[in-house]
């Protein structure tokens, strides 16, 4: 058996991949209203999107137990693994990577942990870079690193409504939050190194829309691409923005993915959420 390959349910991985590379997910814990999910189990987009919409609203999330990565680790090595390689949110944003880490130490080191520093498809590409290499035969180091070059090619930018449920979710300080709403600006965000940081701000979302065709265009520079629009109660504007971008790329647009992000990002998020990540294929 290859080397197994695990993530979180933060990647937004479309099930068909999922099953086709015999992925691992591990979910992550909504909490809404007090009430407890397991992301893509028992809470989905539409549950955080119904929550958030309320007048008086409690919205969490969790990272998986060290001893939820312990079992996969221990079964996946059990059933002939050479080794796992898993991959995870940024560690910026979630306690998730140090969850696996801690692992990772107590299963041995036939086990690697790898912070995409990421969410979403920025995630996900890495991941599926890293199951690709499994699938070639590649060893544990070799697969390990497939994941971390394609961390380095990868590029997440996003348009929400409000900075408001980034404030609440302690993801952005309340200045900067306070600053959006003063001016009544719609913001860019991306995540240089993992962390989620004000890129730009516009008027209106059709000029957020066109901005992040913009910085999709510019981080991809003359590279062939494959991409992944994510959004969130909004499928219309992901749409607009996913035929913008091949408007753009033409012949160098190879994969495409569309999705709607699941709970943990939505409680973050908030509804109105537009994304596009880009993968840079190696040339």
């Amino acid at each position: 058996m290859p080397v197994a390959v695990v993530t979180d349910s933060t990647a937004y991985l479309p099930p068909e991949l999922v099953r086709e590379h015999r992925l691992t997910v591990v979910p992550l814990t909504v909490v809404l209203n007090g009430a407890e999910g397991l992301e893509g189990v028992e809470t989905f987009p539409a549950d955080a999107t119904r929550a958030l919409g309320g007048r008086r609203v409690s919205v969490s999330t969790s990272r998986p137990a060290p001893e939820q990565f312990a079992q996969v680790y221990r079964a996946l090595l059990a059933e002939g693994a050479d080794g796992v390689v898993s991959v995870h949110l940024s560690a910026e944003l979630s306690g998730t990577v140090e969850a696996a880490r801690l692992a990772a130490a107590e299963v041995g080191d036939r086990v690697e942990v790898v912070d995409s520093r990421s969410t979403g498809m920025g995630l996900g590409f890495p991941v599926l870079a890293a199951a690709t290499a499994a699938e070639h035969g590649t060893d544990l180091p070799g697969v390990r690193q497939a994941a971390l070059d394609a961390i380095e090619r990868t590029t997440i930018w996003f348009y929400v409504d409000t900075l408001e449920f980034l404030r609440r979710g302690g993801r952005i300080n309340a200045a900067e939050a306070l600053l959006g709403t003063a001016l009544s600006v719609k913001p860019i965000m991306h995540m240089p190194d993992g962390a989620i940081v004000l890129k730009d701000k516009v008027r209106t979302a059709s000029r957020g829309i066109a901005r992040l065709v913009d910085l999709a265009v510019e981080a991809a520079g003359e590279a062939e691409v494959d991409l992944a629009v994510h959004h969130l109660a909004a499928p219309q504007r992901a749409e607009q923005l996913l035929e913008a971008l091949r408007a753009r790329f033409g012949d160098r647009l190879h994969d495409t993915y569309v999705s709607e992000a699941g709970a943990v990002v939505a409680a973050h998020a908030g509804p109105g959420l537009a994304c596009v990540v880009i993968h840079r294929r190696p040339s």
